[in-house]
């Protein structure tokens, strides 16, 4: 079938459209983390005199890095619909986060959609596989505080003592609130068919659009960071308020998210914005703490029991394009979120001018020195 001048022309204008984005990216990078790193290196005074103040500094930065990553999406016209609950009502509290993982770009659309939900996007930690480690972000999440997971059956154990020691030694000295796991342990397409097969052996619900989630690191965060309770009163509140100002985990926030025609959009997609405009849907549900039980069985049953939900959340989605309403409502309600693209050129031309006057200070320094 001969091709079209019309269709040869669309082609080319997405690989040229395609081609400029990845400059722009690889410049977008070339001066915001190394101006990030350089920034966090001089206000190290700053973090032996005033370390409240340091990680302060250094989560508006996080921040506005992770906005940087949205706005490729944004510009591209990967757009987000939210449902369910509002969690901007519970952003000033302490939260884990459970996600369904397709693809690798639902860390973008989570970077995207959380960066109007108040101090969260600066004060959360993530949990991500550890080849992140090994990305061009990998420097800015190993400052930051967030965590790298090694999966497989191998190093199970010891990573969750890991976790357990790290989250110890800094969400709360950092401040965090939030944390953010995706307790499938992998993406859908590689997992589905041994999650699918574990289930049958072990007469488990069969799903397809989700697999059933692992239980390890939700349990660790859960002991770590839920304050302990007595007759329904956290132990020693006062003392706990006292020392860390802070009430533990209040929140589990069950988030699920859906791609138009079970179709998700990639981390090369999101850089490169070859693919059409396309809304990704984000349906968020809030547990109270209280609610999440802290036996292993009962816990397993429990976390079980939300990725059977989102089955059903996903089912709902592809059969009618939207998500069904909440308990007690006769009609669902979506939110669109928003960005400020006076915002995003804001930052992003503070980091190219950031990577400017670092280079001239370098340069200066590089004379005087030889």
């Amino acid at each position: 079938m001969a091709v079209t001048l019309e269709q040869a022309q669309r082609v080319g204008y997405t690989f040229v459209k395609a081609l400029l984005r990845f400059a722009f990216m690889v410049a977008n990078n070339l001066v915001a983390i190394p101006s990030y790193v350089l920034y966090l290196i001089v206000l190290q005074p700053l973090r032996v005199l005033d370390s409240k103040r340091f990680w302060y500094i250094e989560g508006v930065l996080f921040k506005w890095l992770l906005a940087m990553v949205a706005s490729w999406g944004w510009w591209a016209g990967y757009t987000v619909v939210e449902w369910g609950d509002d969690v901007k009502a519970v952003s000033e509290d302490e939260a884990m986060v459970l996600v369904n993982h397709q693809a690798t770009g639902d860390v973008c659309t989570l970077m995207m959609c959380l960066q109007d939900k108040g101090t969260v996007v600066r004060q959360m930690m993530w949990l991500m596989d550890h080849i992140f480690k090994y990305t061009n972000f990998g420097i800015v999440s190993l400052i930051h505080g967030d965590f790298f997971i090694r999966q497989g059956k191998a190093h199970r154990d010891q990573q969750l003592v890991l976790l357990k020691e790290h989250l110890e030694k800094y969400y709360r000295s950092r401040n965090r609130k939030w944390i953010v796991l995706f307790p499938e342990g992998g993406f859908l397409r590689k997992r589905r068919e041994t999650s699918q097969a574990f289930a049958k052996k072990n007469n488990l619900p069969f799903l397809k659009h989700v697999t059933l989630p692992r239980l390890g690191a939700t349990q660790v965060i859960l002991k770590t960071l839920v304050a302990p309770q007595e007759n329904g009163t956290p132990v020693g509140r006062d003392a706990v308020i006292k020392e860390s100002k802070s009430k533990g985990l209040q929140w589990v926030i069950d988030t699920t998210i859906a791609y138009p025609r079970g179709e998700p959009i990639d981390i090369q997609t999101w850089i490169l914005g070859y693919r059409q405009p396309t809304v990704t849907h984000v349906h968020y549900r809030i547990f109270p703490i209280k609610d999440v039980p802290a036996e292993p069985e009962a816990l397993t049953h429990w976390l079980y029991q939300r990725f059977v939900e989102k089955e059903d959340l996903l089912t709902h989605f592809y059969e009618t394009g939207a998500f069904p309403p909440l308990q007690g409502q006769t009609k669902a309600v979506s939110r669109e979120m928003t960005l400020s693209n006076l915002w995003l050129v804001g930052i992003q031309s503070l980091a190219f001018l950031s990577g400017g006057m670092w280079y001239c200070i370098l340069q200066y320094f590089y004379h005087c020195l030889f």
